[in-house]
């Protein structure tokens, strides 16, 4: 795979630091890497975004492109509409991830908050883009009780759209995990009709880059470029049985 587009269920997730991870991983092994961010929100001229965070984690031989930054925390097309600036259209995600595609071996594009956000006032999203380059759709979900269903809603509306669910990882699993988490290991393959890909723990972000480099490959399975074992940690991780 060449270009993989990373989206989420909703915002707040871990999309950047499974994105960051996945980065890590393929510098680590060889592969020159770019991200793409189509439309950075709530973030100030000047300030950091989640392309920079990307390559504070992964390492300094990531590629970054943002194609648009609006200063509010909303969704692309109202955040671009109020600052009266220019929208993100798909056409030109497309255009600007087959160009990095072009001299890399891996484009990762990373989603502003779910798969369905509107990107201009036509109703353009993600998915269009996605769907444009034929690129799979890696999903991040968070652990607890209401994830099989918005991950289910993500992985029916990629296939609606004739677009393939690469997979879901789990963008930050608890140091305490719930009973609702634990069970929802077993359940979220099912629910998103595509393999769980990893579980990013919860807080990886704060660990220093060396360390988020070292331990980046425990945290995803070999689809991407890892070696968590998610049966295993499924069965680790796995309530006991109710009595009576």
């Amino acid at each position: 795979m060449t270009v993989i587009v990373v989206s989420g269920t909703g915002t707040e997730i871990g999309k950047t630091v499974t994105t960051a991870a996945v980065a890590a991983l393929a510098l680590a092994a060889g592969r020159s890497v770019a991200v793409l961010k189509p439309a950075q929100t709530g973030v100030a001229p000047g300030e950091p975004g989640d392309a920079e965070e990307v390559t504070r984690l992964a390492g300094d031989g990531v590629t970054t492109l943002e194609l648009a930054r609006f200063p509010e925390p909303l969704a692309p097309n109202t955040a671009a509409r109020r600052a009266g600036m220019a929208q993100v259209r798909p056409f030109e995600v497309a255009e600007a991830a087959g160009k990095l595609a072009a001299g890399h071996d891996l484009v990762l594009i990373e989603g502003a908050g779910g798969l369905l956000v509107h990107y201009d006032d036509a109703g353009a999203t993600l998915a269009d883009a996605a769907r444009v380059l034929t690129a799979p759709v890696l999903v991040v979900a968070p652990a607890g009780l209401g994830t099989l269903n918005a991950t289910a809603l993500t992985a029916e509306a990629l296939r609606a759209r004739d677009l393939t669910p690469l997979g879901v990882t789990v963008g930050s699993w608890p140091t305490a995990p719930d009973l609702a988490s634990r069970c929802n290991l077993a359940d979220l393959p099912k629910a998103a009709g595509a393999p769980l890909l990893g579980a990013i723990p919860e807080g990886a972000g704060t660990l220093t880059p060396s360390d988020f480099r070292a331990r980046a490959g425990g945290w995803l399975g070999p689809g991407l470029g890892g070696a968590w074992d998610s049966a295993a940690f499924t069965a680790a991780e796995a309530p006991a049985a109710r009595e009576g």
